[in-house]
């Protein structure tokens, strides 16, 4: 088997299954010892690394697992247009048109309780499949789920449809950060996970679009909801064509779930196709460092349950399930709910129409979530989130202000609006889905990232359901200052809690962080 040409020697990759990672390395040194000999042998490799990757291999990889969170953006900005369009006498093409506020409300969450369903089965079933197939699967329900809302011929099969494609949102968005950080190179890795941001953004601006255009067609809506079954064909063919993520299948051996040998070889195919020819024959020196790394941070048996809650798991699902809370309960649903109100009171007439409002802001959110995509790997994650949260904060005080005694100046609501919705595209958007897929060891990658999907969808679910009862209870000036409240201690949780994983391996991270 290969050795490795290290000054510290490390362990051959043919005793890594006995090894574990505690005791002394074979050369007698400390094990603390060699680690630090390990890391700052690794900051040399990246560093003269640097560029070994093809641009075009390296986007392919993320291409196709992003197509899962654009279908998610689409299916929330065709929803909005879809729920008028089946309610239309004239447009609806269906003789149950006439429905209950209730019933609309589950054609409208239908796809987020099918998330939560989907969340808590990629706990269980995550790690069995991989991040591959979980994908593959993903893309068949929402093409199933899809093509049943499309068709259905009466209320109740329509609410399946929707249930079954939020089932595949929950998979999506739980397996295709963990494939985007797992196959992304370590430079571009923060880029790419947050370009998937910007896919459920753009995801939303199409919905939005099509379903204006669409809205007064008989029948739109079962041509809004079928317009997004090629886009899951796509993802579905082009997830098939991808290998397996290098470090799962190296999991797997680790795990003793195949023949070592096997693996390593599958992972090394996996890692040439991910990077292209750049690569070179690096590939297999990667991979042992892989390898070695993960034994020595004792990655051989699968996280229980209950270790999820202990030791390192617990910090890091403290950090990513904590995130994904924060940046639902700021408000974020709720916000976006007040802004064809905020636009019409302002007196942009052609904007109180609220899907001219929602294209806007979509497109607002796409502007602002490039901003983050084109700095967040130069800057870091920390200055971002500081800085965007802390905006929200401001942002959420001049709405409070609005509601509660400026009612006289719209102003002030327009550009609490804009700076709410730029701030979060800065900072919780999409830094918050990618420290959720970097933060989590990797033997328990799996089952943290379906807790923190599941908390997500869970606070939004929530956030969305309690808004309009807090509203009558309270008024909509007094929530939004709660919402501000918990947005300052967001940036307390952030500023004590959160680390800074820039420019550090999934592998580095789990060492130096946890």
């Amino acid at each position: 088997m290969a050795s490795y040409d290290r000054p510290h020697q490390p362990p051959t990759t043919a005793s890594l299954l006995t090894k574990g990672g505690g005791g002394e390395i074979d050369d007698g040194a400390p094990e603390e010892e060699h680690l630090l000999l390990h890391e700052n042998g690794e900051q040399q490799q990246q560093r003269l690394q640097s560029d070994n990757y093809s641009v075009l291999a390296a986007i392919l990889p993320f291409l196709f697992p992003a197509l899962g969170g654009l279908l998610y953006g689409y299916d929330i900005g065709a929803t909005s247009s879809a729920t008028i369009s089946i309610q239309s006498p004239s447009f609806s093409g269906i003789s149950w048109y006439d429905l209950s506020s209730v019933e609309v409300g589950l054609i409208t969450s239908g796809s987020l309780y099918g998330a939560l369903a989907g969340s808590v089965l990629a706990f269980n079933v995550a790690d069995f499949l991989g991040r591959r197939r979980e994908l593959i699967f993903s893309s068949l329900l929402y093409l199933l789920g899809a093509l049943v809302t499309a068709l259905a011929p009466n209320f109740v099969v329509l609410v399946i449809g929707r249930l079954v494609y939020g089932i595949g949102i929950g998979l999506a968005m739980h397996a295709a950060p963990m494939y985007i950080a797992e196959t992304a190179p370590s430079q571009i890795r923060g880029r790419l996970i947050s370009l998937k941001e910007f896919f459920i953004v753009m995801g939303m601006l199409f919905g939005y679009v099509v379903g204006s255009l669409l809205v007064e067609t008989i029948s739109g809506w079962r041509y809004m909801y079928g317009v997004s079954t090629p886009l899951a064909v796509i993802m579905a063919i082009g997830m098939w064509w991808l290998p397996a993520s290098p470090r799962w299948i190296l999991l797997r051996a680790i795990q003793g779930k195949g023949k070592l040998h096997d693996l390593r070889e599958i992972a090394i195919s996996s890692l040439c196709r991910l990077r292209g020819r750049a690569i070179g024959d690096s590939a297999s020196q990667q991979v042992d460092e892989i390898l070695s790394e993960l034994s020595q941070l004792s990655e051989e048996k699968e996280a229980t349950i209950a270790e999820m809650f202990q030791g390192k798991c617990l910090k890091a699902l403290s950090i990513g399930a904590g995130l994904v809370l924060f940046q639902q309960i700021t408000g974020q649903p709720s916000v976006l709910y007040y802004a064809a109100t905020i636009f019409e009171t302002a007196g942009f007439s052609a904007a109180s129409d609220a899907t001219t409002a929602s294209i806007f802001l979509a497109l607002l959110k796409l502007i602002m979530t490039a901003v983050a995509v084109l700095v967040i790997d130069r800057v870091g994650r920390r200055p971002l989130l500081l800085g965007g949260v802390s905006g929200m904060v401001i942002s959420l005080f001049l709405l409070g202000s609005y509601y509660t005694f400026l009612d006289d100046v719209p102003a002030v609501a327009v550009v609490g609006l804009l700076l709410y919705v730029g701030c979060y595209q800065l900072s919780f958007g999409p830094i918050g889905w990618l420290m959720i897929s970097e933060i989590f060891p990797l033997r328990s990658r799996g089952r943290g990232l379906s807790i923190a999907v599941l908390v997500n969808f869970g606070a939004n679910a929530l956030v969305t359901f309690a808004f309009s009862p807090l509203e009558d209870l309270v008024g909509a000036g007094v929530v939004f200052f709660i919402f501000g409240g918990i947005a300052v201690l967001s940036v307390i949780f952030i500023f004590f809690v959160v680390p800074e994983t820039k420019g550090l391996t999934l592998e580095e991270i789990e060492a130096k962080l946890l």
